[in-house]
C-alpha cells in the first residue's frame, strides 16, 4: 500500500504540483498537447485525400473535402479555443474519442477496427489528458 501511496504522490509532484515541478517539465506540459493537436488535426485532414481517386468533378471534390475534413476543422477551432482555455480542450479531445468509439461500433466489429480506435480514439484522449494536466497546473498556481 506504501509504494501506491508514493507513487502517486510521486506522479502529483510531477504533474499537478506546479511549485516542485522542474520547469523543462512545465513547458512539456504546457507545449505538447498543442503541437500533438497540430500533428493530429493534420493526419485527418491527410486522410480526406482520398477523395482524388473517386474521379470526381470539382464540386463533387470540393464537397468530398469538405465532408472529409469537417471532424478535423472541427477540432482545428477547439484547438485555438484550448491554447487559452486548456479544460475546452481536454473535454473536446476526450469526448471526441468517445464519438468516434462509438460511430465505430455502429458497424458490425472486424478486429482491423481495433487498430483504427486506438490510432484515432487513444491519441484523442491523450491529448486531452494532457490538456486536462496543463489546465489542473494552471488553477494550481
Amino acid at each position: 500500500m506504501k509504494i501506491l501511496s508514493d507513487s502517486i504522490q510521486s506522479v502529483n509532484m510531477i504533474f499537478i504540483n506546479k511549485n516542485n515541478m522542474p520547469k523543462k517539465t512545465g513547458k512539456f506540459v504546457y507545449w505538447a498537447p498543442r503541437i500533438l493537436s497540430i500533428i493530429f488535426v493534420a493526419f485527418l485532414m491527410l486522410m480526406s485525400l482520398d477523395i482524388f481517386d473517386m474521379k470526381l468533378n470539382f464540386w463533387q471534390t470540393v464537397l468530398g473535402l469538405l465532408m472529409h475534413n469537417l471532424p478535423a476543422l472541427v477540432l482545428l477551432v477547439v484547438l485555438i479555443i484550448s491554447w487559452k482555455y486548456e479544460i475546452v480542450g481536454g473535454v473536446a479531445f476526450i469526448l471526441g474519442g468517445l464519438l468516434y468509439i462509438i460511430l465505430l461500433l455502429k458497424n458490425p466489429f472486424e478486429w482491423y477496427m481495433l487498430s483504427w480506435a486506438i490510432q484515432i480514439s487513444g491519441i484523442a484522449f491523450f491529448i486531452g489528458i494532457l490538456f486536462l494536466i496543463n489546465w489542473r497546473n494552471k488553477k494550481a498556481t
